[in-house]
């Protein structure tokens, strides 16, 4: 009998701020089977019980050395039958980048991927977390099972992934060389899910609070699902959902059959 299993990615930008403004509550009404959060800011000795242990999930957590900066998590009602931490290299598993989910069907992996914006020095970093991540993923687990990728890339794929395609082309996130990298994943043999289902310009993960580009629908589409072939036709849903306003970004999601 097959079972669909929802799983939904969100960019927080720091889940204590995400708590007070209602994270636990859209979790309750929601519901998600699996929920991957990026740039969580916080270890765990930082949190209380009540954001690490929520009724009917089990937690996960990847934080960074670097206290109120980047990290992963995840909830789930499914069980995994291994957790990985991290890629095994200490350059980016030090900021807490990735983790890796394993269960009897599918590979699950939630990644905060760099933000290349700052100087040229961490757009390097950025194009070889892109490398290292998918060399360890393919190594161990490519032809094994299904392979389910998400989070915040912080890049945007094609021109109608952002509201101002010539502007921005020149900003990190959408340089030619970022999205090279999107093209790339994708000839390895990658689907974005998304964009199985919806075709359309003007659908945006993330948005500059500090412009309130929100209002004008002024944003950046960089949180994706990215899923092998191999599976790819076991995903029967794929939705942003510009609604949830917790985070600069919001959530997206997949429904899985398994």
């Amino acid at each position: 009998m097959k079972k669909k299993i929802k799983i939904y990615s969100f960019n927080i930008n720091g889940i204590r701020a995400a708590f007070k403004k209602g994270l636990n509550e859209w979790i309750k009404i929601n519901s998600p089977d699996i929920l991957c959060l990026q740039e969580i800011k916080a270890t765990l000795e930082q949190l209380p019980d009540d954001i690490i242990n929520i009724n009917n999930y089990r937690s996960y957590w990847f934080p960074a050395k670097r206290k109120g900066y980047s990290g992963v998590a995840v909830y789930t009602k499914l069980m995994p039958d291994d957790v990985v931490y991290g890629i095994r290299n200490e350059i980016f598993d030090d900021e807490g980048r990735a983790i890796l989910l394993e269960y009897d069907k599918f590979l699950l992996v939630n990644a905060y991927f760099p933000n290349g914006g700052r100087n040229e020095e961490r757009l390097v970093y950025k194009l070889n977390f892109y490398d290292e991540i998918f060399f360890f993923i393919n190594k161990n687990y490519s032809g094994k099972k299904g392979i389910v990728i998400t989070g915040d890339f912080n890049t945007a794929h094609k021109e109608k992934d952002v509201a101002k395609p010539d502007k921005w082309s020149s900003v990190s996130g959408f340089l030619t060389v970022e999205r090279e990298w999107i093209d790339k994943l994708i000839n390895m043999g990658y689907v974005d899910i998304f964009r199985k289902f919806n075709t359309e310009g003007g659908n945006y993960t993330f948005w500059d609070p500090i412009t309130r580009a929100k209002v004008r629908n002024e944003g950046w589409r960089i949180d994706y699902f990215m899923v092998s072939q191999d599976i790819a036709d076991k995903i029967i849903s794929a939705e942003i959902h510009p609604e949830v306003e917790i985070s600069d970004h919001c959530p997206v999601s997949i429904d899985l059959t398994v």
